[in-house]
């Protein structure tokens, strides 16, 4: 049964949908796409590699089904795209200047809270 709208006739029909595809086992998918995809599936995979999507936003089974297969598309077509490499950048001189100058700031304000240390006259 499914949760959500459908008011009394929620209670009289199973119009939830349970997709279960088997990234792991699958042949049509590159090795890479398939890590992507169970990387991307998150919470949704199981121990064997099958992702589980549930439908239950509408009210008839061929739109939640419908559903189900374009958020599984979608998904596909997520990890199909490789991410472009992160390219190794270091901090700027600036930036280090405040970092340091930011630490120096919260150090003399805990240092000024000590008890028996004389404020900056």
């Amino acid at each position: 049964r499914a949760s959500g709208p459908g008011g009394q006739n929620v209670n009289k029909v199973s119009t939830a949908v349970q997709l279960r595809f088997d990234a792991a086992g699958t042949e049509s998918l590159d090795p890479e796409v398939k890590e992507r995809l169970l990387k991307i599936a998150g919470n949704r995979v199981t121990d064997e590699g099958v992702v589980i999507i549930e439908a239950k936003r509408f009210r008839s089974q061929e739109k939640n089904r419908k559903d189900a297969i374009d958020r599984l598309t979608e998904m596909v077509r997520k990890a199909a795209v490789k991410p472009t490499p992160r390219r190794k950048t270091r901090p700027t001189a600036a930036s280090r200047e405040k970092r340091l100058s930011q630490k120096k700031r919260r150090s003399e304000v805990k240092r000024l809270r000590k008890p028996g240390i004389p404020g900056p006259e």
